[in-house]
């Protein structure tokens, strides 16, 4: 995993802890092809509308900070 990478997991990682109720079960993951990168954020399902957040804006919001 490169480095651009790492950030991005750790990045994505912060913000979730930040938002959850139970942090310790929050689990990112990156996964590189050819063409493209995907990270994957894993959290408790209690906290998964916490992180999808009212019409998606918090999912959203999370992408746009790691893309960037």
């Amino acid at each position: 995993m490169d480095r651009d990478t790492e950030a991005v997991v750790e990045l994505v990682e912060v913000i979730a802890k930040a938002l959850v109720d139970k942090p310790d079960d929050v689990v990112v993951e990156a996964f590189e092809g050819r063409h493209s990168r995907v990270v994957e954020l894993s959290v408790d399902a209690a906290d998964i509308g916490k992180i999808i957040g009212k019409k998606g804006r918090t999912a959203k919001s999370i992408k746009a900070a790691a893309l960037s």
